[in-house]
């Protein structure tokens, strides 16, 4: 019997009301848990991502959007080596971090406050997508309109 670890859909897809089309991608991952991170509903269409970056500076953190993948990476600059560390508990590792984004996701911002990443993202639909409310008349009631126009000579 196969076992699926779906889990990772949870984790990693922001924006995606229905996540069984990803069923494929539910078989279990290889990679790193460092930075952790949450996902956040943080209104109606609108998500935020939260990763624990401590140590880390603005310039030594990139995110991209590109084709429905949001990659959050860092990677620290060489300390001087003016200190003697003699312990070092502190993570300063390289990371990168993968997202996948559903269609008309956009990230529309990022801080770094108290060394937590904060990405802000929103789904923006297009109004042609958009469902509308389509009014029901009754059959009794239903006004029958004449259409007029120019007839055309031929």
């Amino acid at each position: 019997m196969r076992h699926f670890d779906l889990t990772p859909l949870y984790r990693s897809t922001v924006g995606f009301d229905r996540l069984f089309s990803m069923l494929d991608s539910g078989t279990e991952q290889q990679g790193s848990a460092y930075p952790p991170y949450n996902i956040e509903r943080t209104g109606e269409s609108a998500y935020r991502i939260s990763m624990a970056v401590a140590g880390f500076k603005e310039d030594e953190l990139t995110i991209e959007a590109k084709e429905h993948v949001l990659t959050v990476s860092g990677e620290k600059k060489p300390e001087s080596d003016e200190k003697e560390v003699l312990y070092r508990g502190i993570a300063s590792r390289a990371f990168e971090r993968r997202f996948q984004i559903a269609e008309y996701v956009k990230v529309i911002g990022a801080s770094l406050e108290h060394g937590l990443l904060h990405i802000d993202l929103i789904r923006e639909i297009p109004e042609a997508m958009k469902p509308r409310k389509i009014n029901i008349t009754s059959g009794d009631k239903k006004e029958h309109k004449q259409i007029e126009g120019e007839t055309v000579a031929h």
